[in-house]
């Protein structure tokens, strides 16, 4: 009887490992979401505060556009927001972390050669890049977005082709309205677009997408 109270019940760890596994996936979209949004808040703060660090912080001094000193507290942001990633969750998206590593570079260029064309092209080559990867992913039958939407979307393998060839000239849309915007506008338009445009174009898109998901979710196999 004794032996029956204290002896580990496999079944409940099981249970609870499978339900520890399920909280972490579902926790994976917030994080994203605070990764995207987080250094995008503390980018936007800095430009519209940019006058004020430049005249006020040693270290921006030598610098003459807000969009600088903006620039390096958003590379500053982004390494945190990796980090804290790594740290809760022991993993990092892919898409931020690429998305981060092009940050770090272009804004490592912008603030060495004081040109901000670099952080401004950013957004055109990291989508011009995503899109790549995924038109070349469908030349060798590989619909790479099902990689990276798999844990949360259980669709048949023609819905992953056409929504894997939709997000692909999606990225292309984003990368020529990003340089329609960075090159016809002034730094602050370019900014808002960046923090609160992009957001909402990209939700709408996805938002367009959910009768294609619905209806191969609904061709799925019980098998699959």
């Amino acid at each position: 009887m004794k032996t029956s109270l204290f002896k580990p019940n496999s079944s409940n760890d099981s249970n609870f490992k499978k339900n520890d596994n399920t909280q972490k996936k579902a926790s994976l979209p917030i994080l994203k979401f605070i990764l995207e949004m987080g250094p995008l808040v503390v980018f936007f703060l800095a430009n519209y505060k940019g006058e004020w660090l430049i005249n006020n912080i040693e270290l921006f001094k030598n610098f003459d556009k807000p969009i600088f000193p903006a620039t390096a507290l958003f590379m500053i942001a982004i390494t945190f927001a990796l980090s804290l990633s790594w740290f809760l969750a022991r993993v990092i998206p892919v898409i931020p972390l690429i998305s981060g590593i092009f940050i770090l570079v272009f804004g490592f260029l912008t603030l060495w050669l004081h040109d901000d064309t670099f952080i401004k092209m950013k957004p055109t080559i990291i989508n011009s890049l995503f899109s790549f990867i995924l038109f070349g992913g469908l030349f060798f039958k590989k619909p790479l977005l099902r990689y990276v939407f798999d844990s949360g979307l259980k669709i048949d393998d023609c819905g992953w082709n056409k929504l894997t060839y939709r997000w692909a000239y999606f990225f292309i849309f984003l990368a020529v309205l990003n340089e329609i915007i960075w090159r016809n506008f002034s730094d602050n338009f370019w900014t808002n677009f960046k923090v609160f445009g992009v957001m909402p174009i990209t939700f709408l898109f996805m938002l367009t997408q959910m009768p294609l998901i619905i209806k191969h979710s609904k061709n799925l196999t019980k098998e699959d």
